[in-house]
Formats: structure tokens, sequence, C-alpha cells
């Protein structure tokens, strides 16, 4: 992994990255083991104090904004508790996903079993994903019963925050996320890793979209694609599905065999 990130957006008040697969976005007692932390790493390479205002899970990547004063991450934290944003993520998922579907389907919150040990099982929250199924394709494989495979990439955007709600939503309509070691199915995540080379949740935030909270300008930070993900869509003859700025810059003219 780089040492340096990739700064997609600065101002005077806010930053952001596209943050890698694999990469915590700051210390946390369910990754006691990790040395490198988003937060860290941001603060080395501006040489200042960065406030995160959300979070991407650790093997997601993608958009993630971090303000430069404590007064701006309070802004920012109320625009993402109001839901004020719109954020948009990219799946790769087992099957032929719907064309369209918007999931209103509650969740109960996951716990986490050092941190909430004591905690009361809570009561299940809304929680509401809007899928369109962008590309799909049938490889020849047989991954479980079937002398084909299928898969499909979707694009996500989610109304409200849960915890892995994208991926918790897209297993409860089986269509479960490649590379999810939680939520997915062992064996297409292994056909993925020994076939492809994919090694990640193939999850990405490559949109967020909101209103500057002091110029009052709207901001669209954009989040390439990367290699694994690129190589994958290419791979499939997906690339005109997506916008050209979500594909890997540095990709965007190669062509990889079926």
């Amino acid at each position: 992994m780089n040492n340096q990130l990739d700064i997609i957006y600065r101002d005077e008040y806010l930053v952001a990255i596209n943050k890698p697969s694999g990469l915590l976005v700051h210390r946390s007692m369910i990754d006691r083991h990790e040395t490198r932390f988003a937060m860290q790493m941001l603060r080395d390479q501006i040489g200042q104090h960065v406030f995160p205002v959300h979070r991407l899970d650790k093997p997601t990547s993608g958009v993630l904004v971090f303000a430069l004063n404590a007064g701006i991450a309070t802004l920012m934290g109320n625009i993402f508790s109001a839901h004020q944003l719109q954020k948009t993520y990219v799946a790769i998922v087992r099957g032929i996903a719907p064309d369209y579907l918007l999931l209103d389907y509650p969740l109960v919150e996951e716990l986490d079993k050092c941190t909430d040990k004591n905690a009361r099982v809570p009561e299940a929250k809304p929680a509401v994903t809007e899928f369109f199924r962008l590309a799909d394709i049938a490889l020849p494989y047989t991954v479980d019963k079937y002398p084909e495979s299928r898969y499909s990439l979707v694009k996500c955007i989610p109304q409200t925050g849960r915890k892995h709600q994208i991926r918790r939503h897209l297993k409860h309509i089986s269509h479960p996320i490649i590379g999810d070691a939680k939520h997915g199915k062992g064996n297409h995540n292994r056909f993925f890793q020994q076939t492809f080379g994919a090694n990640r949740l193939l999850l990405a935030a490559t949109e967020l979209r909101f209103t500057h909270p002091i110029t009052q300008t709207e901001l669209t930070l954009v989040a390439p694609l990367d290699e694994t993900m690129t190589q994958l869509v290419q791979r499939f003859n997906w690339n005109n599905s997506l916008p050209a700025e979500w594909i890997s810059p540095t990709l965007q003219n190669h062509t990889y065999a079926p």
C-alpha cells in the first residue's frame, strides 16, 4: 500500500481522499494489530490535523472526507447525520440483480464482540437502499451447481446510514458482494481471487454529493475505482456502463482478455 494517499479535493475547510481498500479510517480495538490509518497518514501527508466526519469500512474503498478544524467537523457531521447528501457506491455481486430496486428493509445494528460485548441487542432501525443494475455477465465457469456463473455491476445509493447497510441489503436479496467475507459466499469469493486476482471486497464509494457547509456550493467528489475493480470492469466489457471519471485514469485505455 502506497504511503501517499490520493487527495481528490482540498480547500481551507475540507480535504477528501480516495481511501484504498484494506485501510482503516482511524485506530480501532477491532483491528488492534493494524499500524496504518487514513487519519494519521493524511495528517502526516498534509502537515496538519484532520478530523474524520464519516467512515468507510476497512475493505471498502472510495471517497472519504475529513474536516480541517473541529467546527467544520461538527457542521459536516450534521450533514451526514441528517443525510443531506447523496452517496453513490459501485459493487460487483453474485447473480443477475434486479434492473431497479428500492429496498426498505430495517436492520438490527451489528454489535462488535470486543467493544459491544455488554450491550443489549438493539431494535431494528429503518434502512433504505436504492439499487440499479448497470451491467451483467455470464461466465463459463461452474462455481455453484450451474455450468455458468452470473455476476452484476450494481450502483447502490443508500438513503440511510446503517452499519454494513449495502452489504447486508445485498445479502438479503441473495446478491451478495463478491469478496465479502462476512456476508458473501466463500466459493464465489475464492473464484474471483483465484481466477482474476481480486483479493478485496468489490465495493467502492465512487461519488459523494453535498452542499459545502461554508461556501454553500454544491460539491461532487469522485473517487475512481482502483486497479482491481477497474480491471474487472474492463475484462467484463462494462466500461460503457460507468462514467469515465469513475474508471482508474491510469487504466482507462487498457484492454484485458476475457
